[in-house]
């Protein structure tokens, strides 16, 4: 049986030319071997999986190869090139700093380091997660790091520059690594499927370099992953399935919803999506950043912003052009207020489910909000009776007369103009109008209960994310509740008194009035409370503790006074 090899050690960089997503570091460090300036120390510092080791080891093969390229790729044919091929090079060492961290495993490093190359010109020690040295060990390796022999080079690799030593990094030439992009993953994937015979389409390869998050030696474990799940034929349901992704139909389906208001389907498919065991937060955030994608696709010249496969963008871009620009922003709105509150929300699936009604209320409002347009049509009808007047049999005339001289109910009119400029003003003022249509005083009904006003006040909580010190003192309150005839009382307790005299002063009003809107109910009342400072009576001084001791006990008052003492 033929001895496997992963595809990320099989496919594992061995030039400048196959270096995926560096082509900078790559170029930069060819023309320095070129020009001959070699410096005596690197480091190499980025994310895990973007190809610092790799990097590291062609360029200590691109030094020491006998007949390099003319742009300075190692031949791989060479004595130098074939023994590091082999394992069993002299001149290329490496050492894991992550195992081997302290002062003894440098200071024998350092005695290897005056053996002077027997094939090649330079010896080059790589070392890997340099920053698990130890503070001795860093210190022990500062004096030959600076003034190194001529004929030693160190490559030190990590993905956390921030814990080296200010001492070490002025000593070495520092290349940060980027992220690797999903085109690049995209396109290197397909080759290798290619070669390895697999046949995948561009959907399941966009997933995969997705969930690889820039780091390519991750996206070539996925990959066989997925073909160990899949076989040599990969379908876009195997591979989210099997990598437990969001299928991008589901917030396809859930905008088309919102567009029709329909919000039995949207909670249908959200429960869908909760039966598979995906994570209501994660969900919320998918769609945020799908309706962000559809923002893009909306506008023209930011087509860059988008890395999605040919077929997804036509689709982005189909599903946009049915969305106004202000139902987007709305939409967003809400799903980020969402996410927001949602960890401080008592019943989590509501607070969710909430937010998907308000979504599905954007563009078609709730049937409580368009009575107040009826009135509005008998006002046509006197227009006619008014021009006229000689005609006596219709006695509802004199009547009818009398009312269009107050007919200002037009009033309304104005606020659909605000949708013809699409700018951040006119839509928060939308924003806030939409929320408002839910009624200030509903006087009948019942008060609410104790769990609607804790998840209301989180949602308000949510509205005062641009004022931090407000929102962490409402957030952090205790709350009360007491039930006082038909009236339920809620109090929030802050710090001291004066952050209460400057709530009841300037912002007690505007708290309750949010409050009845999110809940629903008018019949509820919202009080501010200080905490109580507990004073500490504990004496600490031996004076205190001697005129506490003599006011419990006379007799030894009584014999302070007789043998005279002084407690001071």
């Amino acid at each position: 049986m033929e001895q496997y090899v992963v595809s990320a050690r099989k496919y594992r960089p061995d030039s400048f030319e196959s270096l995926i997503g560096q082509d900078n570091i790559a170029r930069t460090l060819k023309n320095s071997i070129i020009r001959g300036k070699i410096a005596h120390a690197y480091l190499f510092c980025g994310p895990r999986g973007v190809g610092k080791t790799s990097t590291a080891r062609i360029f200590a093969k691109a030094i020491n190869c006998s007949n390099p390229s003319e742009d300075m790729e190692p031949c791989g044919k060479c004595e130098s090139c074939v023994s590091f091929a082999e394992g069993r090079s002299y001149c290329i060492h490496e050492l894991d700093a992550a195992s081997n961290n302290g002062v003894d495993d440098i200071k024998t490093l350092l005695d290897q380091v005056q053996i002077p190359p027997q094939v090649g010109r330079y010896s080059v020690y790589i070392i890997d997660e340099v920053h698990m040295l130890s503070q001795a060990a860093f210190n022990a390796f500062l004096k030959t790091l600076e003034e190194p022999p001529a004929h030693a080079i160190f490559i030190l690799a990590t993905t956390e520059k921030q814990k080296i030593i200010p001492t070490i990094l002025s000593r070495c030439q520092t290349y940060d690594f980027n992220r690797i992009s999903i085109p690049d993953i995209v396109r290197n994937l397909r080759d290798i499927a290619t070669k390895e015979d697999v046949q995948i389409d561009d959907e399941s390869l966009h997933v995969i370099a997705m969930k690889a998050d820039g780091a390519m030696r991750d996206a070539l474990t996925i990959f066989d992953q997925t073909v160990a799940f899949c076989g040599t034929k990969v379908q876009y349901a195997d591979v989210i399935r099997n990598l437990n992704v969001l299928d991008y139909e589901y917030c396809f389906s859930l905008v088309d919803a919102f567009l029709r208001g329909d919000y039995g389907a949207a909670m249908l498919s959200f429960d869908e999506i909760l039966s598979k065991g995906f994570n209501a937060l994660h969900f919320v955030s998918s769609l945020s950043s799908h309706l962000r994608d559809l923002v893009v696709s909306k506008t023209a010249g930011l087509e860059s912003l988008l890395d999605l496969p040919s077929s997804l963008k036509a689709r982005y871009a189909e599903q946009a052009a049915r969305c106004p620009m202000a139902f987007l922003y709305n939409a967003m709105n809400i799903t980020t207020q969402c996410e927001m509150g949602y960890k401080a929300s008592a019943n989590q699936r509501l607070h969710i489910e909430f937010a998907l009604m308000k979504l599905c209320f954007l563009l078609n409002a709730p049937e409580s909000a368009k009575p107040a347009a009826e009135p509005v049509k008998p006002a046509a009808k006197p227009a006619e009776p008014e021009t006229k007047p000689a005609e006596p049999e219709t006695q509802p005339a004199p009547a009818e007369p009398e009312k269009p001289a107050p007919a200002e109910p037009e009033k309304p009119a104005p606020k659909p103009r605000r949708k013809a400029a699409i700018s951040l003003t006119s839509m928060m003022e939308e924003t806030m109008a939409q929320e408002a249509s839910v009624p200030d005083g509903k006087e009948e009904g019942e008060a609410p209960g104790e769990e609607k006003l804790r998840e209301a006040w989180g949602e308000l909580c949510g509205r005062y994310v641009s004022r931090p010190r407000l929102a962490t003192a409402m957030s952090g309150a205790s709350l009360a509740f007491a039930l006082n005839g038909d009236i339920m009382d809620m109090t929030f307790e802050v710090t001291n008194d004066a952050q209460k005299k400057w709530i009841e002063e300037n912002l007690l009003t505007e708290l309750e009035k949010g409050l009845k809107e999110i809940s629903g109910s008018g019949k509820l009342r919202l009080m501010v409370a200080a905490a109580q400072v507990v004073h500490n009576d504990k004496k600490y001084l031996p004076e205190e503790k001697a005129k506490e001791l003599m006011k419990q006990n006379p007799e030894v008052n009584s014999l302070v006074k007789d043998l005279g003492l002084n407690i001071k």
